[in-house]
Formats: C-alpha cells, structure tokens, sequence
C-alpha cells in the first residue's frame, strides 16, 4: 500500500502486476517501454486500485525517451468497464533505464496534459516509473493532483 498522507491517498498494486511490469522493462532494456494503467478507485476517491495494464500497439522507445499511441486500445478498456467492478484507465507507466524513478521534465509535461485533455475522463492521473539504475530496480508512483505532482510512499 502506497499513500500520500497529506492528501489522504492511498494506492495499492498486486505484487504479480509490478513483477509483470518490471519484467517488459527488462525486455526492452536499454530502450524505454511502457502502457497504460488499468484500475479503479473507491467510492470516496481516495484509494486507487491498479490491476492491470494495456501495452501500446505502436510506441517508440530509445534509451531517454518513450512515445506511445492509443490506436486499438479502446476495444480493450471497454472489456475493462464491463468487469465488476468496472476498470478504465487511471494513468501511464513507463521505464528508466539506467536511471531514477522520478519524472521528468517531459514526464510532467505529459501527465498534466492528460489530465487537461478533455477526451480523458480522469482528472488525476497516476503515474508509475520503473527505474533500472546500478542494478537495482526502483518503483516511482505519483498522482497529478489540483496540478501538482505528488509522490506516493
């Protein structure tokens, strides 16, 4: 369980999802690789639930950089909304290699993007970096929230 006590918010992911994630970022290393998050919150909106992911049918990823597109995923969150509880999307997440998990300038640039794109039914989107930095793998969560970006611990 990860949470942001400041603002009341928790967040928790299976073992199996963040194994499963940090496995394809070891696929693709060097290059960056990532998707989209899959989950739901509770009824308060405070806890967010991350069960699945969706990768891109077409990305590009280099050493420093991962751009995704969205062409054929819509078929697969709608599968998602059917479930019940009903999943959609709630973020991105995308690896570092051979560096830290904390966003960049680019990373910020993109999720406040997301959260302003009127298409996009979330207004605080979660953001997970997996960085890969001395043979060591770290896990950065974090939430754009009344247009800052906070971090879950």
């Amino acid at each position: 369980m990860y949470r942001i006590k400041e603002l009341g918010l928790m967040l928790d992911i299976d073992d199996d999802l963040i194994s499963n994630l940090v496995d394809i970022g070891k696929k693709h290393y060097p290059n960056e690789i990532g998707g989209f998050l899959i989950g739901y919150y509770s009824e308060s909106q405070n806890h967010l639930r991350i069960t699945d992911t969706i990768l891109p049918n077409k990305y590009k990823g280099t050493p420093y950089m991962f751009e995704r597109d969205a062409i054929g995923v819509e078929s697969k969150l709608k599968q998602f909304y059917t479930e019940d509880p009903k999943k959609y999307y709630v973020g991105e997440w995308h690896t570092h290699p051979n560096n830290l998990a904390i966003p960049s300038a680019v990373d910020i640039k993109a999720v406040k993007s997301i959260a302003a794109d009127p298409e996009v039914s979330i207004k605080n989107p979660a953001l997970l970096i997996i960085g890969y930095a001395n043979n060591k793998i770290e896990l950065g969560f974090y939430v754009h929230f009344k247009n800052k970006i906070y971090r879950y611990e």
